[in-house]
């Protein structure tokens, strides 16, 4: 029996790495599969006729020769399955539909006008529901779903804590997983975003960078060495509850004087609000037709979130910063005083080498964060089974 276990392991480990030539190199031949891992060829054309039987790999024919006769070509099959990406807001829910190489084919976006769970819930039914109906016909349909929620996540997909949306102890992950009867990963929005830039965006091929996503709060998500970091529990990049003023106004989370009370979007429509406007889109507008008032709180916004961002260079020195989420789209009238302000208050030695980028996913990274954390969890479980 150890010795049966022990081939049955050996062949998912094989499986595995198999699968990840393909989805890294392709499209390559047998043997070049064979040369990459090491694996001798007899193996890797027994593992990859499963993975073509499986629907998972696809034998394009042949392709150009070296010399000799022509080899075919493997090709992974991203239209066997789809995932959805969630990301959801404050007072929107933004969902897409990828193939599993998180290319977009579908997307939708709902206003919220209410944070009652059980109406958002319905609300975000309905946008998951609306886009599995728009799966082409596949092997494996629906793989799964990711979410993004701004607020802290446990282990087991719980929203322990989502201040502005005044949520504690929902139990998302179980109620999106009951609804739809496939793997639902929940993680915070500024996670998610991080993930979207680092795998489709600004962040392609960078060691240490830091996301901060600036909607109607301001969360940070922190690739260090490649790799998410997440905390001793789970909850880092709540970085927007740094206090930046002391005796500052009292913020929903219990503390004083946090960075999203004077750089978020919110802190936006709140000085905004005198000036008669009450919307992003209505400030936007204003911004392009050169209205003085307008770029002079842009200028303002700009200048806090570099405060916060000098801090976060001074603590991770970072190669990157990268800003997101809604306010990535008032980068014209933002950048220059958010540069400025870290320019100014940042360690010389920290900013030498550091650049700060806007997400080139725009207010869309965290949904494709979401949309990778599904398809990651659907290829760690074929790869695991050994198809």
């Amino acid at each position: 029996m150890k010795q049966t276990g022990d081939l049955a392991l050996v062949k998912k480990m094989n499986t595995a790495i198999v699968l990840d030539a393909v989805l890294r190199y392709a499209p390559l031949s047998r043997a070049q599969i064979s040369e990459r891992t090491g694996l001798n060829k007899a193996t890797v054309s027994s593992l990859v006729q499963d993975l073509i039987d499986n629907h998972l790999v696809a034998d394009l024919g042949p392709g150009e020769s070296s010399g000799g006769r022509k080899p075919n070509l493997l090709q992974f099959r991203a239209s066997s399955g789809y995932a959805v990406g969630i990301d959801l807001g404050v007072n929107y829910i933004r969902g897409i539909l990828t193939d599993l190489e998180g290319a977009v084919v579908a997307e939708r976006r709902l206003t919220l006008r209410t944070h009652a769970v059980d109406q958002v819930v319905s609300q975000l039914f309905d946008c998951i529901e609306s886009l599995r109906r728009q799966i082409p016909a596949c092997p494996y349909g629906l793989v799964g779903i990711g979410i993004g929620v701004p607020g802290l996540v446990n282990e087991d997909g719980a929203i322990l804590f989502a201040p502005n949306l005044s949520w504690s102890e929902v139990p998302l992950r179980a109620i999106v997983e009951e609804r739809f009867g496939v793997p639902v990963t929940i993680d915070n929005e500024a996670n998610a975003g991080a993930q979207g830039e680092q795998r489709f965006g600004a962040g392609r091929g960078i060691a240490n960078q830091i996301y901060v996503s600036v909607g109607i709060g301001i969360g940070t998500g922190m690739i260090l060495n490649k790799e998410l970091y997440k905390g001793a529990g789970g909850f880092s990049g709540e970085l927007g509850h740094l206090s930046i003023y002391a005796d500052g106004k009292p913020c929903r989370c219990g503390n004083q004087g946090c960075w999203e009370l004077y750089a978020s979007e919110n802190a936006l429509l709140e000085q905004a609000a005198p000036l008669g406007y009450n919307d992003l889109d209505g400030l936007l507008e204003a911004a392009g037709q050169g209205n003085a008032a307008v770029l002079a709180l842009f200028g303002d916004i700009g200048e806090a979130l570099g405060v916060g961002i000098a801090n976060i260079v001074n603590v991770f020195n970072p190669d990157v910063v990268i800003v997101g989420n809604e306010m990535r789209r008032a980068e014209a009238w933002i950048g220059a005083a958010l540069q400025r302000t870290v320019d100014r208050r940042a360690l010389a030695h920290h900013r030498g080498k550091l650049s700060i980028l806007f997400a080139e996913q725009g207010e869309k990274s965290a949904v494709r964060g979401a949309a990778y954390y599904a398809i990651s969890a659907f290829l760690s479980k074929m790869k695991g089974s050994g198809v």
